[in-house]
């Protein structure tokens, strides 16, 4: 095969003696390629780390790098390598070529190259060959043109960017991110090299597919670059043996749902920035995909956590997997509408406790009641009689908060929610009081915002994932938000979750669709929320029992300790019942004195019934009337003081025995039965 250099050569040097002003004018007249390059959008964190990137229209990872962001040890390796006169040459080393052509004429064929990184960018952004010499001509005249239009480090990062390193990767960053998976600012030696000999041959040095080959190029690269005193003895010494990766990495994709978003609604925009933290991202994502493990395919779990104090949003979880599945991976669930079950209630507590409705410390009466046709029940389906409403919400009774919404008004929880900058969604027209047992649909990032507000004392400030934040409204007073801070602390961690002042709440939507726990300190607040993407039911998934433990993990991954709660404020009535205004004591609803009250009824055992004693006692069931009660067999007191609308009673011998039961307005009712 004959040598085609010693043409480019006589080319060259026809070039140089046409005369420096008819040179000029040749190289001026050129036309030059597109030098914009498309290259991957990319969303980034909060300190500038790779969140997710996507490929450029054509399929390619095509990423944007400048020389400063690539180790020092890659830059000096390659110049040394491909262009040792890059810095001082126009764009053709003539002293290169010369030596080429002289070469080619002895051996009869290529020995060495001639082209320089600017004639290879040249050939990269016109994507010609390289063995035709009206190629190597064009080359030639474009570098010369490039020369003059762009300095060294311009031309210098358009090679980073367009280098080939096989498949559809190109440029330096996106094989590093690759093949080594890290960015390429801190490269070892033989990192360097490595990335320095794959663009030679790209398809044939591939690591993940020729990993030989990648070898033997890496380590002439290195050899030349210790022989050159690019790198020292010592620094070529310790990289014998070490191996090159045999297989390409994913590209991250961390928050893959909110990025998504965020680019379809800024199409063009090529990187934005983002509040969250990746290093948090990253341990979030693993363990969402460990809170599903072993609980079926269908089961799904979503994170949000934030900096309450400044709104910023630093971790979002869509799902334990991106990936089109059985757990249909794909559905952001922190905006998918779900019913928020009980966590709704605190909402409606400090509303009650801004309205003067109630105190921590006022008593209730948890007693079946209805409302029309709406008779709602305790989860359990049982009473506690009276009860001071702190315990009613740590108990998460729901009796209690259909009283406290029926006595604000449903529509005023709904005008809440939308202040705490929720978007609630409503199945009629007008909320009812179902609302506050979830009966609305809501998002895992509404709920977290809500918790946000409270955890700041009552005072909304919308979650953001980039920009600035501005304040919102107030939701409830600084009193009212932080006697519900303190009413929620006082719930104990779940099993195995360290003893703190996390205060937090779980709730289990109808059906057991929904799971979730939602909680915050002095600094942070998180929501978790677990169930089926297709909203179909989970037999036996409580949010205290599934959701809770992932949330106190995630808060233990956001910082080592909990940042305290702040302390009451100074207009906080701290007081026990009975030192309350007595209009405080006992809840009434606005309309209670109009309201009949129902006498105390024994429901259990019914009349006429024969019931078996259990160990001498009997089960005992009340409805209505006024607590404290007393009970009687047969005209004796068998229980006085009793605030409970249930107890066991210890019962005389068997036959045929009256009930009584006296509450405290002196109302009473009796039923007859029989005791086996």
């Amino acid at each position: 095969m004959r040598a085609r250099w010693p043409l480019v050569l006589a080319a060259a040097l026809w070039t140089a003696a046409a005369g420096m002003d008819r040179a000029r004018d040749w190289i001026a007249a050129t036309e030059l390629p597109d030098l914009t390059l498309p290259t991957s959008v990319e969303v980034v964190d909060r300190k500038g780390e790779l969140l997710r990137a996507y490929t450029v229209s054509d399929g390619r990872w095509r990423m944007q790098v400048t020389p400063d962001a690539v180790d020092a040890d890659y830059l000096a390796m390659l110049v040394a390598y491909e262009d040792k006169r890059f810095w001082q040459h126009s764009g053709v080393d003539w002293t290169a070529i010369l030596r080429a052509g002289v070469q080619a004429l002895r051996n009869g064929r290529v020995v060495s190259g001639g082209s320089t990184l600017t004639m290879q960018v040249a050939r990269l952004l016109e994507e010609s060959g390289t063995g035709k010499v009206g190629g190597k001509l064009r080359q030639m005249r474009v570098a010369l043109a490039l020369e003059r239009q762009l300095a060294k480090t311009q031309i210098l990062q358009l090679y980073l960017q367009l280098a080939p390193y096989g498949g559809n990767i190109e440029g330096v960053r996106a094989a590093s991110l690759s093949y080594l998976g890290k960015e390429p600012a801190r490269l070892t030696p033989a990192e360097a090299a490595l990335l320095v000999a794959i663009p030679q041959a790209p398809e044939s040095r591939r690591p993940d597919r020729h990993p030989d080959r990648a070898v033997a190029a890496r380590d002439r690269v290195l050899a030349r670059a210790r022989r050159d005193g690019v790198i020292s003895a010592e620094e070529a010494e310790a990289t014998t043996g070490e191996r090159v990766p045999r297989a390409r990495r994913p590209v991250p994709m961390l928050a893959p749902h909110l990025a998504d978003r965020v680019v379809r609604a800024a199409p063009g925009v090529p990187r934005h920035v983002l509040t969250l933290d990746a290093g948090l991202q990253r341990a979030l994502e693993a363990l969402a995909r460990q809170a599903v493990e072993g609980r079926g395919d269908q089961l799904q779990i979503g994170i949000l956590a934030a900096d309450h104090r400044s709104g910023e949003i630093l971790a979002s979880v869509g799902s334990a997997g991106f990936l089109a599945d059985r757990r249909q991976g794909f559905v952001d669930m922190t905006e998918a509408l779900r019913s928020p079950g009980s966590t709704l209630k605190p909402l409606v507590y400090g509303l009650a406790f801004d309205e003067g409705l109630a105190h921590p410390e006022t008593m209730i009466d948890d007693k079946p009641v209805n409302f029309g046709t709406y008779a709602p029940q305790n989860f359990d389906k049982m009473w506690r009689g009276t009860i001071r409403l702190r315990e009613a919400l740590q108990l998460s009774l729901n009796i209690p908060v259909v009283l406290l919404t029926e006595a604000l008004g449903p529509a005023k929880v709904i005008a809440a929610m939308r202040r705490a900058g929720m978007q609630p969604m409503l199945k009629g027209d007008e909320p009812g009081l179902a609302i506050s047992l979830g009966g609305v649909g809501v998002t895992l990032h509404d709920m977290v915002q809500l918790y946000a507000a409270i955890a700041r004392g009552g005072v909304a400030l919308p979650l953001r994932h980039s920009g600035e934040g501005a304040e919102g409204q107030r939701v409830m007073s600084e009193v009212a938000a932080w006697q519900v801070t303190d009413i929620l602390a006082g719930l104990p961690p779940p099993p195995g979750a360290p003893e703190n002042r996390l205060a937090y709440k779980t709730g289990t939507s109808y059906g057991h669709r929904d799971a979730w726990a939602i909680g915050f300190d002095g600094r942070y607040v998180v929501g978790v929320w677990m169930g089926r993407a297709d909203g179909t039911p989970v037999p036996g998934a409580f949010g205290a029992e599934v959701a809770a433990p992932v949330l106190f993990q995630a808060m233990g991954r956001i910082s080592r300790g909990l940042v305290p709660l702040p302390p009451a404020p100074k207009a906080t009535l701290l007081v026990s019942n009975a030192e309350l205004p007595q209009p405080l004591r006992r809840f009434r609803s606005r309309n209670a004195a109009f309201q009949p009250v129902d006498p105390p009824v024994v429901t259990f055992p019914p009349e006429g019934a024969e019931v078996e004693r259990l160990d001498g006692q009997l089960l005992v069931k009340l409805r209505g009337g006024t607590a404290p009660f007393t009970l009687m067999a047969d005209g004796l007191p068998l229980r006085t003081g009793l605030r409970s609308r249930e107890a066991m009673l210890d019962m005389p011998g068997a036959g045929f025995v009256t009930l009584s039961v006296i509450d405290a307005e002196g109302r009473s009712s009796r039923v007859r039965l029989r005791l086996k």
